[in-house]
């Protein structure tokens, strides 16, 4: 395994980072930004098992409410109790102390889906 960190996107706007078979997962700068003034973070427990696809948490600003869905199945490590206190921590640093929650992934081709950061914003245009 290489000692670099390798960062993808999703087209519902997660970013990925993977480290070993652990992912670590939150939303990027551009969802946030469209989000505007994060108010409120709900995520997932510790220990709980997600299917790729499923809601794993929710993201609210004063104009929306978001879920965010695992991009990988896998169970719910650690999240980042963080910005449960302090939602703004997305809207400052969406794509670094702004992490959501990580989990163990156990379907390493679900990867295969994900886009490079090219991909992704050439998705956004």
């Amino acid at each position: 395994m290489p000692a670099t960190m390798s960062t993808y996107y999703t087209t519902d706007h997660e970013w990925i980072t993977l480290e070993g078979s652990i992912a670590t997962v939150g939303i990027t700068d551009h969802a946030q930004q469209t989000l505007g003034d994060l108010v409120f973070v709900s995520l997932p427990t510790v220990g709980k098992a997600l299917a790729k696809g499923d809601s794993a948490a929710t993201v609210e600003s004063v104009k929306a409410a978001s879920d965010v869905y695992a991009p990988l199945t896998g169970t719910i490590v650690e999240v980042n109790a963080a910005v449960v206190a302090d939602p703004a921590l997305i809207n400052a640093d969406a794509m670094h102390a702004g992490w959501l929650f990580r989990m163990q992934y156990s379907a390493p081709a679900e990867i295969d889906s994900f886009l490079s950061e090219q991909q992704y914003q050439a998705s956004l245009s």
